[in-house]
């Protein structure tokens, strides 16, 4: 089910032809804009959250990538579904690399204030943009917010995603439509009007949409997600070729079983570490662990790649 304000009206940053703004408040040096597209899932913040507050984390410190801080420096991001797991892995990330990061979410304020937290600690600008990616509007209004509070866009993260476990005989057109809206219809419009600010402000970009690894092999009770996935791996290397000539590159990251919120709604944690150890790396990856491909992909080091999936499985499928 999905919620919506009815104060919202679009409008448009003077100069800017595909841009929108909306009301931002202050509390605490965290910026909150109100989109006004919640969406309801079972993807709810997990009861322990290792990649945030643990060891070795990003918050603790440990994440630090090779990029310095000046690698990213004047850099303005967005990073959808960046409240827990993997989005918050990367919003961290980028932020320890020098960018400014707005932080999309669905639910669990609380959680996305604690990313935005740990943003500002290491000395960068952080807002808070919640939303329904699949909501029509929003992801105009998603961008508009970011080149409102930051001046410009130069670096999306299309993380939000949904699976909700079901069985393909069991499958209706509602989980189908659900899935996909969110996944692969939410990020393709995020791209584009992320894209559309790019080419207005005339600096180069990138994209990086988060695939998965059940797009190449076997994803029991996921259908859906897989197809969703695969259609991002597509859209990815389409939407590289037409965006080359205004410098913007699009990649994906094809994550294996992370240890995050997500495989917990169709794995107990003694099947989620039989899993891991099974890997030929011998462990689940870590929300870091993809934080610091995304974060490669968003920079200059990155400058010649375009149009690629970068596979993050600890080695369980090898690509040619």
């Amino acid at each position: 089910m999905r919620h919506h304000h009815s104060d919202i009206k679009p409008t448009h940053l003077a100069g800017k032809k595909w841009s929108q703004t909306r009301s931002l408040s202050r509390d605490d040096n965290i910026t909150r804009l109100d989109t006004g597209s919640y969406l309801e899932t079972n993807e709810t913040t997990a009861p322990r959250r290792p990649w945030i507050d643990g060891p070795g984390s990003l918050y603790d410190g440990g994440g630090n990538t090779e990029l310095s801080m000046s690698d990213l420096a004047n850099k303005a991001a967005l990073v959808t579904g960046a409240q827990q797991g993997i989005g918050a892995a990367i919003a961290i990330a980028l932020a320890r690399a020098g960018a400014d990061v707005a932080i999309n979410y669905l639910d669990g304020l609380a959680a996305a204030e604690a990313v935005a937290a740990a943003i500002h600690a290491l000395g960068r600008r952080a807002i808070l943009v919640p939303g329904d990616v699949a909501a029509p509007g929003t992801p105009a209004a998603l961008v508009g917010a970011t080149t409102g509070a930051f001046g410009k866009i130069d670096i999306l993260v299309n993380n939000a995603g949904v699976f909700p476990r079901v069985a393909m005989l069991d499958m209706t057109d509602a989980d189908w439509d659900f899935v996909h809206s969110v996944n692969l219809k939410g990020g393709f419009f995020c791209a584009q009007a992320a894209a559309r600010a790019m080419i207005e402000g005339g600096q180069d970009g990138a994209i990086v949409n988060l695939a998965s690894s059940a797009v190449f092999g076997a994803s029991p009770r996921g259908v859906h997600y897989a197809a969703s996935k695969g259609g991002i791996v597509s859209m990815t290397r389409a939407m590289s070729t037409e965006l080359a000539p205004y410098r913007i590159r699009v990649n994906a990251i094809a994550p294996g079983l992370t240890d995050t919120a997500q495989p917990r709604y169709g794995m107990s944690d003694e099947e989620l570490a039989a899993r891991g150890a099974a890997m030929p790396l011998g462990r689940l990856g870590k929300p870091e662990d993809i934080a610091h491909v995304a974060t490669f992909l968003a920079s200059d080091k990155a400058a010649f790649i375009t149009g690629q999936v970068v596979h993050a499985n600890g080695g369980l499928f090898m690509a040619s």
